[in-house]
């Protein structure tokens, strides 16, 4: 293939397919994606802490040289990766979004970017993400803002923003990500691509507490529901440093770029999605939004998939005060050594000084009661399960918005209250430890895309990521939506 622009618009199962079969180069792959970057990166800012152009194109050439020995690193083998800037990697700036680690150039890899490497990529440079996570909007004052694929003037949502909009801008063909609080999801959304926030423990998320953090977990990102299920094999799997991850998922550890879309393809009629949409009005929804995400859904009837709404399953507001906050406060902890030197503290933003200062408040007992009612709604949800198969909800409760905006103050004439009200709707899903795949409704009549969360039941990886599949065979939205920044030529 001698036409680089065409390179960029494979997914990546037909990417490793060319490079396997030595249609492509794995040097004509990193000059394609590169200079894809250099077209459209300056629009949005994506992609940060870029490597030397000459370094890249010398490791794809030494990826060549072992293809050429007999050498398969494996199905990412010369895949350009640029990885989220909250995941430490080796020899590059892995910021966190922050002024505080703006220098830090770690000294080893995380497990997330070990085995994106041990399965064949060449790490390029780090996608832009929001100081330390907090808040679901791409903005730091390291990197600045990024855009949106389709409005480079909205924001691409966050925290793995820069992920989402480099995937849906071609600038790489599949992308990793995290989420606590909807940070796989609601850039998916925004961006009119797959994300998917695994079961806990489907992928390991070692750190310093290895016990008490368990909302917060790794992901995969990609514009096909096949790529998607090649990624999350690729980052799941046991790790003994981790001691809560589960044990390798046969069916997906099966998956390779032959087989893929022949195992994800299964009969899905009779299965039913219990719809909870606002929540019977609780949650501010901007217009639109939920007749989007119904229809996206009901085109699943041809096969004969049914979804019925559903009474809320706990009293949102409750559960927002009782077990959300001391959740989402408690996982702020590890500003600690950050919040008590006072120079240091100067450069946190507003923020996440709102998330470490909330945890203050509570004493271990209330995050004991926080917990016991954890479990409480782990049963609702349970409850749920028993009729239907998937719960469903939209991505977010607004479209994107302005990207110096730092977060959303009203949503249809209701003031949100906090720098994340607004992302309420993700909050119950993050908290059961279910998986769920983020998957494109469409986009209105402004360009403005919104997407749905399909939430399985615990540990269903597997099934889940089969049932995305039969959604996308319904409603290519990613394939029928193009970017228009994907129209200029270099």
């Amino acid at each position: 293939m001698s036409n680089l622009k065409g390179i960029v618009e494979l997914n990546a199962v037909e990417l490793s397919k060319e490079i396997h079969n030595k249609k492509v180069s794995c040097r004509e792959v990193m000059e394609a994606y590169l200079n894809q970057i250099d077209a459209v990166n300056p629009a949005v800012n994506a992609i940060v802490s870029l490597r030397d152009k000459d370094e890249l194109l010398n490791e794809a050439k030494e990826k060549d040289n072992a293809l050429a020995a007999g050498k398969d690193d494996g199905w990412m083998h010369g895949f350009p990766q640029a990885i989220k800037d909250l995941e430490d990697t080796k020899g590059i700036p892995s910021t966190y979004g922050s002024p505080i680690l703006k220098n830090y150039i770690p000294e080893k890899d995380s497990i997330l970017v070990k085995r994106m490497k041990d399965a064949g990529s060449i790490i390029i440079g780090k996608t832009n993400t929001p100081e330390w996570g907090f808040g679901s909007q791409t903005y730091n004052e390291v990197f600045g803002a990024t855009g949106n694929p389709y409005d480079p003037a909205v924001t691409c949502g966050g925290s793995s923003g820069g992920a989402a909009c480099s995937l849906a801008l071609r600038m790489q063909a599949v992308a990793d990500g995290s989420d606590f609080m909807g940070s796989l999801r609601n850039p998916a959304g925004y961006c009119n691509v797959y994300g998917y926030r695994p079961s806990w423990g489907r992928i390991p998320s070692p750190g310093a507490d290895l016990y008490l953090q368990s909302c917060g977990v790794r992901g995969p990102m990609a514009r096909k529901v096949s790529d998607l299920a090649l990624l999350l094999s690729t980052q799941s799997g046991y790790h003994a440093p981790a001691p809560y991850t589960l044990e390798d998922d046969a069916d997906l550890k099966a998956l390779t770029p032959d087989n893929v879309d022949d195992r994800l393809k299964t009969d899905v009629s009779g299965r039913k999605i219990a719809w909870l949409g606002d929540w019977n009005g609780y949650l501010a929804m901007e217009d639109g939004i939920l007749d989007m995400c119904k229809n996206a859904l009901g085109k699943l009837e041809a096969v004969g998939v049914s979804f019925d709404e559903i009474e809320p399953p706990t009293d949102p507001e409750k559960f927002w005060n009782e077990v959300w906050l001391p959740v989402r406060h408690f996982g702020a902890i590890a500003l600690q050594s950050h919040y008590e030197d006072s120079e240091r503290r100067k450069m946190l933003k507003p923020e996440a000084i709102y998330e470490y200062e909330g945890l203050l408040k509570y004493s271990a007992l209330d995050l004991s009661a926080s917990s016991i009612k954890r479990g409480q709604w782990y049963s609702a949800v349970m409850k749920v399960f028993e009729t239907y198969d998937y719960i469903a909800v939209p991505t977010a409760q607004v479209f994107a918005f302005d990207k110096n905006i730092h977060w959303p103050k009203e949503v249809a004439g209701r003031e949100m209250d906090t720098y994340h009200r607004w992302m309420e709707i993700v909050t119950h899903w993050t908290v059961s430890g279910c998986p769920v795949a983020a998957v494109p409704a469409g986009l209105n009549e402004k360009g403005q895309s919104m997407g749905i969360q399909i939430i399985g039941k615990p540990r269903s990886d597997y099934d889940l990521m089969q049932f995305a599949y039969a959604y996308e065979q319904v409603n290519d939205v990613v394939s029928q939506y193009r970017p228009a920044l994907l129209n200029n030529e270099y």
